[in-house]
């Protein structure tokens, strides 16, 4: 532990953020309430405001932030926002430890880990899964990857803003995590709106239809769950067992969307895509397994 991590662990010990836009002033008012002096600084210093209110402190600049903590909470709209805003700061960086919880690749995460290594900071990589609005709460949690022992010096400081999930030494393996999530997300937003308008072609509005779509994505993790522990187990052991929907069962469901989303003029992009995963699968001799079987195709398309 060097000279800069022997006040971090503690309930008083100052933390600076570096980013105020909605989650970064979320962090901020946490921290604050759980009893640490907050260091904070933004481009735009107007969005300090509030904040500053409710008790931290604004850095003029971004050295003057960096130096008023052992440890740093980047909350920025990606990596090349903290070199951008770091840059004529490094000499201040030696010591102490940079949590970045932007979002950005696997690899330009590891990049940036290397580069705070070259000028002395530990480097924790951070993924935030709720939302501003329940930063803090009880349903808040934060996957983390990087050197472990960074992690455990840390852990009781970042533990107010969501429960730390720590996933390993590979600073990528958060980001990965997090873009996997929000894979999840993304997709299941997308095909909520293509199915919103679809309904809304006979006529029902979106106030009626989307209670009923999503009571079906409440019920997916369900469904995938129902009579086996781990959905996954399977899937590690490269067995589809076509016992219950197979590759062609649902292929023709799918053909079925693409008809429908073709004969009411909708985009056709999502239905497309996931019809090819089905067609693939088909092709290569898999219509009879699990739908599962479709990630080989997404493992390697070509």
């Amino acid at each position: 532990m060097n000279e800069h991590q022997n006040s971090t662990t503690g309930r008083d010990s100052a933390v600076t953020v570096i980013g105020l836009g909605p989650m970064g002033r979320a962090m901020t008012r946490t921290l604050l309430t759980a009893g640490h002096p907050v260091t904070v600084w933004n481009r735009t210093p107007g969005r300090a405001e509030g904040v500053v209110t409710g008790g931290a402190m604004l850095a003029s600049t971004p050295g003057e932030a960096v130096e008023a903590s052992d440890l740093v909470i980047l909350s920025l709209t990606d990596y090349q926002a903290m070199y951008g805003i770091l840059g004529s700061s490094t000499a201040s960086l030696a010591g102490r430890t940079l949590v970045n919880l932007s979002s950005d690749t696997p690899d330009r995460t590891r990049e940036a880990a290397a580069w705070a290594a070259d000028h002395g900071a530990d480097f924790l990589t951070g993924g935030v899964m709720v939302p501003a609005p329940m930063v803090g709460t009880e349903a808040a949690y934060v996957y983390y990857s990087g050197r472990e022992q960074v992690m455990e010096n840390h852990r009781a400081a970042l533990a107010p803003l969501g429960t730390p999930k720590y996933l390993g030494g590979d600073p990528g393996l958060a980001q990965m995590m997090y873009q996997a999530q929000l894979t999840v997300f993304l997709t299941t937003l997308s095909a909520l709106m293509h199915a919103t308008a679809m309904l809304g072609t006979a006529g029902l509005k979106a106030s009626e239809a989307l209670p009923e779509l999503l009571s079906t994505t409440d019920s997916i993790g369900d469904m995938l769950r129902a009579g086996e522990e781990n959905p996954g187990t399977a899937l590690d052991a490269g067995q589809h067992p076509g016992d219950l929907s197979t590759v062609t069962m649902m292929g023709a469901t799918s053909d079925h969307i693409v008809e429908t989303s073709t004969s009411l003029g909708l985009d056709l992009a999502l239905p497309l895509a996931v019809q090819a995963h089905y067609r693939r699968a088909i092709e290569n001799g898999h219509g009879s397994d699990n739908w599962t079987r479709i990630i080989d195709s997404i493992r390697g398309p070509r």
